[in-house]
């Protein structure tokens, strides 16, 4: 009775996050920015629940200063064009300075024609003008406009590091924010550098959303799975290396959920290289049936079994 009397009080002093999105006056997609950046704070009351909103957050954010222009303007996200507006260059200048990597997008969407359309936040790209005039009028160095043009485009990596970092400050537990960086991993990279099938599939069972966006197209699918998988070598190695960190801090605050009498197989010890044998040609479509053959498989239920001890924790 006690638990169930003091769920009903967390209850009351929080609200749906649809209800606090109208109580700040936020649209739907701007309170789910503002909770990833940090802006409006969110609470768990139930194992397994969706998370709600604290009224004393509500009050407090419609007590600051300037409210509610002053949280929108924070949330004020801006596409290619908008964006080369509000800083006063050209829409070309603006798309080489964000495929450098000058500042991070802070989300994307897939259009009807499988693009990747980025947005920015106003607030970044003010400051990065001001930090930065000379890049923004007249004739850019030689030296520099080559860089700049020379550079692999570096939204995706940049959206990927932001989004990293939003997730491992919005959580406290030691394993859901080894399994955001898990998230940016490809499956065979993970199996790799997670050879415990057990703690592999209690990160999948704690992978969040990175992208937060929900559609029936394989196509539009397969694009953001580009956006949000680390694609370069020296990308999956600096992730690779944060997980294992990761991992050996959630370890010691409590180890993956397994059944009784589960002993881990050892890696095997690397032995001499031997020449691979030559393989049958193969197209896209097969390559990809052979690569999810060769995946590493998680025992029988265990997903199952995983989601009802999620429940029960």
């Amino acid at each position: 009775m006690a638990v169930q009397e003091c769920r009903e009080r967390g209850t009351a002093a929080t609200v749906a996050c649809g209800t606090a999105a109208r109580e700040l006056g936020l649209r739907p997609r701007e309170f789910e920015l503002a909770v990833q950046l940090g802006h409006v704070r969110t609470v768990s009351v139930a194992a397994g629940g969706r998370p709600r909103v604290a009224r004393e957050e509500i009050e407090r954010l419609r007590s600051g200063a300037g409210f509610p222009e002053s949280l929108r303007n924070r949330l004020w996200a801006v596409g290619t064009a908008e964006a080369a507006q509000l800083m006063g260059v050209s829409p070309a200048r603006f798309a080489r300075l964000a495929r450098a990597g000058c500042f991070a997008p802070v989300r994307f969407y897939v259009n009807r024609y499988r693009a990747v359309v980025w947005h920015y936040l106003a607030a970044d790209l003010v400051e990065f003008a001001d930090a930065n005039p000379e890049l923004l009028t007249g004739r850019t160095d030689p030296a520099l406009r080559m860089e700049l043009e020379e550079r692999d485009d570096q939204r995706a990596r940049s959206w990927r590091a932001r989004r990293l970092g939003q997730l491992t400050v919005l959580t406290a537990d030691p394993w859901e924010r080894a399994a955001a960086v898990a998230a940016v991993l490809a499956p065979d990279q993970l199996a790799d550098a997670v050879p415990d099938p057990y703690e592999r599939a209690y990160l999948s069972l704690l992978r969040p959303d990175l992208a937060g966006i929900r559609t029936d197209s394989a196509a539009a699918r397969d694009v953001i799975e580009r956006v949000t998988l680390a694609v370069d070598a020296d990308e999956i190695g600096r992730h690779r290396e944060r997980l294992a960190r990761a991992l050996a801090a959630a370890r010691v605050v409590r180890p993956a959920p397994k059944p009784d009498g589960y002993a881990p197989v050892p890696r095997p010890a690397a032995g001499p290289a031997l020449a691979p044998a030559p393989e049958p040609e193969q197209g896209p479509e097969e390559d990809r049936e052979v690569q999810a053959a060769a995946a590493p498989a998680a025992p029988a239920g265990l997903r199952g079994w995983l989601r009802r001890l999620r429940r029960i924790e």
